[in-house]
């Protein structure tokens, strides 16, 4: 009788292959339903930078970030990151994929061209994730930008987004940005300002939007052309 039964060991190896990724699942979608609705207070980038900081022995660093809802900051500072970042936010599922097809094909001509990273996978690399180019890293914010986009409104998309994008070393969202480089709440930032905030993305560490250089001073302007092509204030509504 004992012959004819598979070993128990066999058997609960078994159950484990088939139950650690049910229960990763079952994890990433109540974490990503939870923050639909809770303000998360920092990102996975926010304290992968401060553990960063402290192992370069630089123990008074601190992470600048105050969450700001989206109706109490300027409508400019969404419409800027849409009109910089992913002018077919309100369209695609996550993924654009003619976007990611162009930057395919400039990038195996040798051009050196922005990604197609879209704000839906932006948010989830920052929010969840590490920077990284690995195929691992890539295929879980595959996944979880899929969540997001099944269980999040636009609205809170793009609400998230701005409140854990990097505007500089250290400086995470649109409110602490706003206070860094223009001593004002985001409430109270112009369109030139909030170009500029959009401007120094996706390399914020190497652009300056408090000291914009030509390529700042040239991409802002082009992105306030671009913000009142998509609507300006009136885009938001759309998101509704």
């Amino acid at each position: 009788m004992s012959a004819t039964r598979a070993p128990r060991p066999r058997r609960r190896w078994r159950r484990w292959l088939l139950g650690v990724p049910l229960m990763l699942v079952v994890l990433t979608v109540v974490q990503v339903l939870a923050l639909r609705f809770i303000d998360p207070p920092f990102s996975a980038f926010m304290a992968i930078r401060q553990v960063e900081a402290w192992g370069e022995g630089d123990f008074g660093f601190r992470i600048a970030h105050d969450w700001r809802d989206l109706d109490s900051m300027s409508s400019n500072v969404p419409v800027a990151l849409v009109a910089a970042e992913d002018q077919n936010f309100a369209h695609h599922f996550g993924f654009d994929l003619k976007a990611i097809e162009k930057a395919r094909k400039d990038n195996a001509r040798g051009r050196k061209v922005r990604g197609g990273s879209t704000i839906s996978q932006q948010t989830a690399k920052n929010l969840f994730l590490w920077s990284g180019r690995s195929w691992v890293r890539k295929g879980i914010e595959a996944w979880y930008t899929l969540l997001i986009e099944a269980l999040w409104p636009k609205r809170r998309i793009l609400e998230v987004y701005v409140n854990v994008a990097e505007f500089g070393d250290g400086v995470y969202g649109a409110q602490a940005a706003a206070r860094t480089y223009f001593d004002r709440d985001a409430s109270r930032l112009s369109a030139a300002q909030a170009a500029r905030l959009a401007a120094v993305l996706p390399s914020p560490k190497r652009y300056s939007a408090a000291r914009p250089g030509p390529y700042v001073q040239r991409r802002s302007r082009a992105i306030q052309r671009q913000m009142r092509q998509i609507g300006g204030a009136s885009y938001l509504r759309s998101l509704d």
